[in-house]
């Protein structure tokens, strides 16, 4: 499956990358960045440098939407990487994420998926920029929104939708194959201190880092959840996208996005909300990872 992601490369982005370079059936033709777990150009850096320590060359990586700049969240640490430091890695391609994303699916028509695990906002300047992109994407899969449970920007409103809301209201409002990917299926599936000490004995300096990287994200979700666990929001997206993992309950709904960032459910529609899933998430996500 060829997939462009569009990432605010924080710790559960980093534990995205490292999932679909393990993943035989995935290939990452290219990645862009946003503003939103921290900047476009550290998520940037953030990216290069997972790529490094995967021994990953040659996958173009964009700068994108600089977008929002006051809205970054620090639940990632200082530098959307739990205060890691990782590797240089190459450097970011001269074009940006939108000029990536437009250039990708006109060169594969109808193949190219997209996989969202930020804010919008590349993906809706891409829409304005090429008005035909809906035909030429195969499918695209959003993580984001809360639409039968709380968010956890806002008391109704999820971090990457509320982060520019007008952007994911385009996205889900365009005529593409949408997967919505909330937190009423991501809060459910997590890691434990057990799991990430199981990742940490695969070994590799990618294991190695992602591990070392979680405990910042360990500290955050104590304080929300009353337990030290982990949401696995952006992996489990792609565990979605590739089918590692199966929806159980996953309606076609019509899904408003309102200015606060609300995603508010409005009968039957066209994106596949995914709410549920036929078994635990989290041992597919460390069975690959450490495959």
């Amino acid at each position: 499956m060829l997939i462009y992601l569009d990432c605010d490369t924080g710790i559960d982005d980093a534990i995205a990358i490292a999932y679909l370079l393990a993943h035989p059936d995935a290939t990452l033709a290219g990645i862009g960045t946003v503003n939103g777990n921290t900047t476009a150009p550290q998520a940037a850096a953030n990216t290069l440098g997972v790529l490094a320590l995967a021994g990953v060359t040659g996958i173009p990586v964009a700068i994108g939407s600089g977008e929002h700049p006051g809205s970054v969240v620090a639940v990632h640490g200082g530098n959307g990487a739990g205060g890691v430091g990782l590797p240089p890695g190459e450097d970011p391609i001269g074009r940006t994420a939108v000029e990536l994303l437009v250039d990708l699916a006109r060169r594969h028509p109808g193949e190219l998926h997209v996989l969202a695990t930020g804010p919008c906002g590349n993906l809706a300047a891409a829409l304005r920029a090429e008005p035909r992109l809906p035909e030429l994407v195969a499918s695209v899969t959003v993580m984001g929104g809360a639409v039968r449970v709380p968010g956890n920007r806002q008391p109704h409103a999820e971090a990457n939708l509320a982060h520019d809301p007008g952007a994911a209201a385009a996205v889900l409002a365009a005529p593409w194959p949408v997967t919505l990917v909330p937190l009423d299926v991501t809060m459910r599936h997590r890691w434990t201190v057990a799991d990430v000490d199981a990742l940490r004995a695969g070994g590799t300096p990618l294991h190695r880092a992602l591990s070392d990287m979680v405990p910042v994200y360990f500290d955050s979700y104590e304080r929300l959840l009353g337990v030290r666990e982990i949401p696995l929001h952006d992996p489990l997206a792609a565990a979605i996208l590739l089918g590692d993992v199966t929806p159980d309950d996953a309606p076609l709904l019509a899904i408003e996005v309102q200015a606060n960032g609300r995603t508010a459910e409005r009968g039957v529609g066209s994106v596949r909300v995914v709410l549920s899933l036929t078994e635990p998430a989290g041992p597919v996500l460390l069975r690959r990872l450490l495959a």
